[in-house]
């Protein structure tokens, strides 16, 4: 039970991240990010102390392949902040939604076409409905969701290189090393908005403003750890249906909350994702059935 609570308040917290991110405006979406790479390392340092995790930490970085795969996963992760920060500072929360219904249906792409992973005629199914509900989108919209194809895109082969390094690099290390290779992406980010007409926002917002805006790599940094630390206690089927929690979230939040338009074809869209969803999951139910039964049946 302790691996699906982990799990299921990191995906709580991604959903509802949203509104927190809202309150920063008038913060753009470029400054955002920049604060949140510089203060998720140093949160991450600071963890690092508290956790006694320097050991394992010097360990990963006197391994050069290591050290790559970090700053690939690095440059992805980044990626997906500045889409979803873009997409929740412009009025666009509900494509960030549809990036995250679609997104286990592109892991399973990753894992076929990368992996060699074979997969089932169900997960097949899901995946040409997913199509065709983007092209719905693409055509009746008259416009490429390019905000949901980047956010499930990275997230994707962000998850597939932290498959491939496994157990090597600890949450905290990978993301204090993710986070270090992005510093000076950060640091020219924060040069470039200075020198724009509105300039810096850090501390001329009010003290609450500057608070909430310091606070991003806090913000950052907890929901990637707890989804680690749930990971490593449950099954991949629980998490593969848990992990839905986030895009409800931030469709509820975008529809309801902000109050985006959703003309028809949207609609048509979603309600497309929503039945390859459902196919989606009934896989997952009858796979995790047939496991059981392969385990109750096999010799003791």
């Amino acid at each position: 039970m302790a691996g699906v609570g982990f799990a299921g308040a990191a995906y709580l917290l991604w959903g509802v991240l949203p509104l927190y991110f809202v309150l920063l405006k008038p913060t753009g979406p470029w400054e955002v990010v920049a604060w949140r790479v510089l203060l998720s390392f140093v949160f991450c340092l600071v963890l690092l102390t508290v956790m006694r995790g320097w050991g394992a930490f010097r360990a990963i970085i006197r391994q050069p392949k290591l050290l790559g795969w970090t700053a690939l996963a690095g440059l992805l992760i980044y990626v997906n902040w500045q889409a979803f920060l873009i997409g929740t500072l412009t009025d666009n929360v509900v494509e960030t939604s549809l990036g995250y219904f679609i997104n286990p249906i592109t892991t399973v792409l990753l894992g076929v076409f990368v992996l060699g992973e074979r997969i089932r005629r169900l997960q097949w199914a899901a995946i040409a409905i997913s199509a065709v509900a983007v092209a719905v989108i693409v055509v009746a919209h008259g416009s490429i969701p390019w905000i949901a194809l980047s956010l499930t895109a990275s997230f994707g082969l962000y998850g597939l290189i932290k498959k491939k390094i496994g157990p090597a690099v600890d949450a905290v290390s990978g993301l204090t090393l993710e986070s270090f290779w992005l510093i000076p992406i950060a640091i020219v980010q924060l040069i470039i908005v200075a020198q724009t007409p509105g300039g810096l926002t850090m501390g001329t917002q009010g003290v609450w403003h500057a608070t909430l805006l310091a606070l991003a790599g806090v913000a950052t940094a907890v929901p990637l750890l707890l989804f680690a630390a749930g990971t490593r206690r449950v099954n991949l089927t629980v998490i593969g249906m848990i992990q839905f929690l986030t895009p409800v979230m931030q469709f509820i939040i975008g529809v309801a909350v902000l109050h985006e338009p959703m003309p028809a074809e949207r609609w048509a869209g979603f309600i497309i994702v929503w039945i390859a969803i459902t196919v989606f999951v009934v896989d997952l139910l009858l796979a995790a059935r047939r496991g059981r039964r392969i385990a109750q049946a096999a010799p003791v």
